[in-house]
């Protein structure tokens, strides 16, 4: 029942006019965002930050919101008509929804999509609702032990899994954590890494960090890479919707999608990638029309587009609940809790219940407003897939640029976002995942001062980290990830040459 009040009372939040004008300005740029193609909810949140600064952090949050599951909305539409995904979540949609759309029924592919999208967020909205305040009485547990121990956990997580190479994205992790160290010691208060400017005495901010990674560094590589050619964008008439058949062979993987992806949104980097292959796998083996995957079959755009959505909400559990980003998106929006001076975590629930189930309570409008937004306007939509990719680009640079340079009106803010927008490129050239470095240079700082705390409450003794059963548990856990991938491929090379041998 408390739960229940709680969200009355973020409702009333939600639905004043600021803040519905807010949603509604968040489903609209989100939806924009995820058709274009390689501009994703965390470039956008990124390139908001600055601009955001003047906003209260409820009316702030609630727009975020909007662009996060808008982005997850309208991916769908260029994976359908460009085969182009505007998000690695949107890959699947783009095997099954491009061949619909090649044989004439786009239309159907962009309202299985559409409503898919609506029933898994509204879905994982409703779990969330209810695993968040779970999550919170269990994280009411945790000391500076665990919480250095949940750290590490989300810098091996995201390190290891995010990416082609655990190598490359513990680079990208120890590249942000060095950023983090830079500025004054909270302990101490002692200056570290500052190099003599004092600019960067108060440290880095983070927003130069993130916009540099993100909009500099993918404005850069996708100049690299530019050739002129504008993408063939599939054209398609009639008014978006669903027969009869369609509706039956589609409501189920809708609810299969969304019991797999939201578990795996808040799994530390599970993501929505893998939901979304499952689910694709899962519909292929349950499906009575077999015959029609890989030539358009819908439950193929269904059940992975519900996957997506779904992901996009347990996302948010850790994060409201622990302070734990389990994505890059999930790294900004942490990054902008941070902009306003909040820590997300249990304590943020009886500080600021306002904003949390305002929060909550805006995703459930923000869910309507985004079916009735991408249903008629899916041909506008498709529109904006014209637009000439260098004026995009240079319009994001432009943006970025005002957008940091009016943080502190510094021209060393400046110079130092695109020194990091550099090394983004680097980054996307040589494949090294970006999301490792922006959760290494947040929760660096929180690492460092949990571990400090704990080892002074246990007078430096360093087995406090393996004597508490918690904190040892997330511990074996981090061995888990680390270890279990080499050591599996070690063990089935030996099993492979053994039976070679004896053969």
């Amino acid at each position: 029942m408390e739960t229940l009040a709680a969200l009355l009372n973020g409702f009333s939040t939600a639905l004043t006019p600021e803040n519905l004008l807010f949603a509604l300005i968040g489903a609209v740029l989100g939806t924009a965002v995820g058709v274009l193609p390689g501009i994703g909810p965390a470039l956008t949140v990124a390139l908001l930050l600055p601009v955001t600064l003047k906003l209260s952090p409820v009316s702030a949050f609630i727009m975020f919101a909007g662009i996060y599951y808008g982005a997850m909305f309208g991916g769908s539409t260029t994976s359908i008509l460009l085969k182009t995904p505007g998000e690695s979540a949107s890959i699947v949609t783009a095997m099954e929804g491009n061949q619909m759309a090649r044989r004439g029924r786009a239309p159907a592919a962009l309202a299985t999509a559409a409503i898919g999208s609506f029933i898994a967020g509204t879905l994982g909205t409703l779990a969330l609702t209810f695993a968040a305040p779970a999550m919170v009485s269990f994280a009411l547990q945790f000391g500076p032990a665990e919480y250095f121990a949940l750290t590490v956990l989300a810098f091996t997580a995201v390190s290891a899994l995010l990416g082609s190479s655990p190598l490359r994205g513990l680079v990208s992790l120890f590249f942000g954590l060095g950023l983090g160290l830079v500025g004054t010691d909270l302990q101490t208060g002692q200056a570290r890494f500052d190099l003599g400017r004092p600019e960067l005495l108060d440290g880095i901010d983070v927003v130069t960090v993130v916009v540099g990674l993100f909009a500099v560094g993918e404005t850069l590589y996708v100049a690299s890479k530019l050739r002129g050619a504008q993408d063939a964008v599939m054209k398609f008439k009639g008014r978006v919707g669903m027969t009869r058949e369609d509706w039956a062979r589609s409501w189920k993987p809708w609810l299969r999608g969304t019991l797999l992806g939201f578990p795996f949104g808040a799994l530390p980097a599970g993501g929505a990638e893998m939901p979304t292959f499952l689910s694709y796998l899962l519909e292929k083996r349950l499906s009575k029309h077999k015959d029609e995957f890989g030539k358009g079959a819908i439950e193929g755009v269904a059940g992975p587009e519900a996957a997506n959505n779904a992901a996009a909400a347990g996302v948010l559990v850790p994060l409201l609940s622990l302070g734990l980003p389990t994505s890059a998106t999930a790294a900004i929006l942490l990054a902008a809790f941070q902009q306003y001076g909040l820590q997300p975590g249990p304590l943020l629930f009886a500080t600021n219940p306002a904003l949390v189930w305002g929060l909550i309570a805006s995703l459930y409008v923000g869910n309507v407003m985004l079916l009735v937004l991408n249903l008629p306007l899916a041909k506008f939509w498709a529109r904006l897939l014209e637009i000439p990719r260098p004026l995009l680009y240079g319009g994001i640079l432009v943006f970025a640029t005002l957008g940091v340079y009016s943080l502190n009106n510094s021209v060393f803010d400046l110079v130092l976002l695109y020194l990091i927008g550099l090394v983004g490129f680097a980054m996307r050239r040589f494949d090294f995942p970006v999301a490792p470095a922006i959760v290494g240079m947040i929760l660096g700082p929180i690492a460092e001062q949990q571990f400090r705390r704990a080892l002074a409450i246990s007078q430096g003794d360093y087995g406090v980290f393996f004597t508490r059963p918690l904190s040892a548990t997330i511990l074996i856990v981090v061995g888990i990830v680390l270890l279990g991938p080499p050591l599996l491929r070690w063990w089935n090379s030996r099993r492979s040459g053994t039976s070679r041998t004896t053969s």
